[in-house]
Protein backbone atom coordinates (compact mmCIF):
# COMPACT_ATOMS: atom_id res chain seq x y z
CA UNK A 1 0.00 0.00 0.00
CA UNK A 2 1.31 3.41 -0.96
CA UNK A 3 1.09 6.19 1.58
CA UNK A 4 0.51 9.92 1.17
CA UNK A 5 4.15 10.75 1.87
CA UNK A 6 5.22 8.64 -1.15
CA UNK A 7 2.97 10.57 -3.54
CA UNK A 8 3.99 13.92 -2.07
CA UNK A 9 7.70 13.09 -2.16
CA UNK A 10 7.51 11.98 -5.79
CA UNK A 11 5.66 15.04 -7.05
CA UNK A 12 8.06 17.32 -5.18
CA UNK A 13 10.96 15.48 -6.84
CA UNK A 14 9.38 15.98 -10.26
CA UNK A 15 8.75 19.69 -9.59
CA UNK A 16 12.37 20.24 -8.63
CA UNK A 17 13.65 18.32 -11.67
CA UNK A 18 11.41 20.14 -14.16
CA UNK A 19 11.39 23.61 -12.62
CA UNK A 20 7.59 23.76 -12.86
CA UNK A 21 5.78 26.25 -10.65
CA UNK A 22 3.34 23.51 -9.69
CA UNK A 23 3.03 19.76 -10.00
CA UNK A 24 -0.34 18.31 -9.03
CA UNK A 25 -1.72 14.79 -8.91
CA UNK A 26 -5.40 13.93 -9.46
CA UNK A 27 -6.64 10.48 -8.55
CA UNK A 28 -9.64 8.62 -9.95
CA UNK A 29 -12.42 7.62 -7.60
CA UNK A 30 -15.50 5.54 -8.42
CA UNK A 31 -18.79 7.31 -7.75
CA UNK A 32 -22.16 5.68 -8.57
CA UNK A 33 -21.43 4.06 -11.95
CA UNK A 34 -19.09 6.83 -13.09
CA UNK A 35 -15.64 8.14 -12.34
CA UNK A 36 -14.67 11.32 -10.53
CA UNK A 37 -11.26 12.87 -10.45
CA UNK A 38 -10.00 14.84 -7.49
CA UNK A 39 -6.76 16.76 -7.18
CA UNK A 40 -5.21 15.15 -4.10
CA UNK A 41 -1.56 16.24 -3.97
CA UNK A 42 0.37 19.29 -5.11
CA UNK A 43 3.77 20.88 -4.80
CA UNK A 44 4.20 24.60 -5.46
CA UNK A 45 0.49 25.32 -5.09
CA UNK A 46 -0.75 28.78 -4.05
CA UNK A 47 -3.35 27.38 -1.62
CA UNK A 48 -5.29 24.17 -0.92
CA UNK A 49 -8.49 25.14 -2.76
CA UNK A 50 -7.51 22.75 -5.58
CA UNK A 51 -8.52 19.87 -3.28
CA UNK A 52 -12.17 20.97 -3.52
CA UNK A 53 -12.27 20.41 -7.29
CA UNK A 54 -14.25 17.34 -8.38
CA UNK A 55 -14.30 16.54 -12.11
CA UNK A 56 -16.19 14.02 -14.21
CA UNK A 57 -14.57 12.13 -17.07
CA UNK A 58 -14.04 14.52 -19.98
CA UNK A 59 -14.26 17.69 -17.82
CA UNK A 60 -11.35 19.93 -16.96
CA UNK A 61 -7.70 19.13 -17.51
CA UNK A 62 -7.74 15.92 -15.47
CA UNK A 63 -11.03 14.75 -17.00
CA UNK A 64 -9.75 15.23 -20.56
CA UNK A 65 -6.53 13.34 -19.92
CA UNK A 66 -8.42 10.59 -18.08
CA UNK A 67 -10.96 10.19 -20.90
CA UNK A 68 -8.44 10.17 -23.76
CA UNK A 69 -5.57 8.42 -21.98
CA UNK A 70 -3.22 10.80 -23.78
CA UNK A 71 -0.93 13.64 -22.71
CA UNK A 72 -2.17 17.22 -23.00
CA UNK A 73 0.07 20.20 -23.74
CA UNK A 74 -1.14 23.80 -23.57
CA UNK A 75 1.97 25.94 -23.90
CA UNK A 76 -0.22 29.05 -23.78
CA UNK A 77 -3.62 28.64 -22.12
CA UNK A 78 -4.94 31.75 -23.89
CA UNK A 79 -4.25 30.12 -27.29
CA UNK A 80 -6.36 27.08 -26.38
CA UNK A 81 -9.17 28.45 -24.23
CA UNK A 82 -11.31 31.54 -24.37
CA UNK A 83 -11.42 33.53 -21.15
CA UNK A 84 -15.12 32.80 -20.57
CA UNK A 85 -14.42 29.04 -20.84
CA UNK A 86 -11.87 28.97 -18.00
CA UNK A 87 -14.55 28.07 -15.43
CA UNK A 88 -14.50 24.58 -16.99
CA UNK A 89 -10.83 24.30 -15.98
CA UNK A 90 -10.83 25.32 -12.30
CA UNK A 91 -7.24 24.30 -11.53
CA UNK A 92 -6.01 26.80 -14.14
CA UNK A 93 -7.92 29.64 -12.50
CA UNK A 94 -7.24 28.71 -8.86
CA UNK A 95 -3.51 28.31 -9.44
CA UNK A 96 -3.23 31.16 -12.00
CA UNK A 97 -1.67 28.83 -14.58
CA UNK A 98 -0.75 30.09 -18.06
CA UNK A 99 1.13 27.08 -19.47
CA UNK A 100 0.55 23.40 -18.62
CA UNK A 101 1.23 19.80 -19.51
CA UNK A 102 -0.69 16.81 -18.15
CA UNK A 103 -0.14 13.05 -18.39
CA UNK A 104 -2.24 9.99 -17.66
CA UNK A 105 -0.89 7.71 -14.94
CA UNK A 106 -1.73 4.05 -15.18
CA UNK A 107 -2.37 1.17 -12.80
CA UNK A 108 -3.43 -2.32 -13.87
CA UNK A 109 -3.98 -1.24 -17.47
CA UNK A 110 -6.29 1.69 -16.65
CA UNK A 111 -5.84 5.40 -16.18
CA UNK A 112 -5.87 5.83 -12.41
CA UNK A 113 -4.46 9.36 -12.09
CA UNK A 114 -3.37 12.49 -13.88
CA UNK A 115 -0.10 14.33 -13.38
CA UNK A 116 -0.16 18.06 -14.13
CA UNK A 117 2.85 20.33 -14.47
CA UNK A 118 2.26 24.03 -14.82
CA UNK A 119 3.71 27.49 -14.97
CA UNK A 120 2.25 30.88 -14.09
CA UNK A 121 3.87 32.37 -17.20
CA UNK A 122 3.00 31.79 -20.87
CA UNK A 123 5.01 29.49 -23.13
CA UNK A 124 7.01 27.78 -20.39
CA UNK A 125 5.68 24.22 -20.82
CA UNK A 126 7.35 22.57 -23.78
CA UNK A 127 7.36 19.18 -25.48
CA UNK A 128 10.76 18.52 -23.88
CA UNK A 129 9.49 19.28 -20.37
CA UNK A 130 6.40 17.15 -20.87
CA UNK A 131 8.69 14.37 -22.13
CA UNK A 132 10.79 14.75 -18.96
CA UNK A 133 7.65 14.46 -16.80
CA UNK A 134 6.65 11.36 -18.74
CA UNK A 135 10.07 9.74 -18.32
CA UNK A 136 9.99 10.42 -14.59
CA UNK A 137 6.44 9.06 -14.27
CA UNK A 138 7.37 5.81 -16.06
CA UNK A 139 9.54 5.04 -13.02
CA UNK A 140 6.39 5.25 -10.87
CA UNK A 141 4.61 7.61 -8.54
CA UNK A 142 3.40 5.46 -5.70
CA UNK A 143 1.62 2.57 -7.41
CA UNK A 144 0.98 4.61 -10.56
CA UNK A 145 3.16 4.95 -13.62
CA UNK A 146 3.31 6.47 -17.06
CA UNK A 147 3.48 4.25 -20.10
CA UNK A 148 6.57 4.01 -22.20
CA UNK A 149 4.47 3.71 -25.37
CA UNK A 150 3.10 7.21 -24.71
CA UNK A 151 6.49 8.76 -25.37
CA UNK A 152 5.87 11.96 -27.23
CA UNK A 153 8.57 11.75 -29.91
Amino acid sequence: MTNKADYQTEIERIRLATGCDIIALALVETAENQYELKWKYASGNLNNRFKQIVLQSGRGVAGLVFKTGKPLLMSSISDFLEKDNLFNYPILTLEKLKSIGALPLWHDGRVAGVLLGGFREDLRMTDDLLQCMLEMSVKGIGKLDGRKELMLN
